[in-house]
């Protein structure tokens, strides 16, 4: 967590988890409080791709 950052502006991300199991985050998201993405968590992989090419 600490060498991951928002790619839009660079800001700190804040994880939030919503399952987990003995070794990762399996749903959740990572939060950026600086321009207000959420990142969603699916299967344990962080898709960190801008809200607009998710689509």
């Amino acid at each position: 967590m600490d060498i991951l950052a928002c790619p839009l502006c660079k800001g700190k991300l804040e994880l939030e988890v919503e399952e987990e199991n003995e070794t990762e985050v399996v749903t959740g998201s990572l939060y950026c409080h600086k321009c207000g993405v959420r990142y969603p968590i699916s299967q344990a992989i962080p898709n960190l791709l801008p809200p607009e090419p998710r689509r």
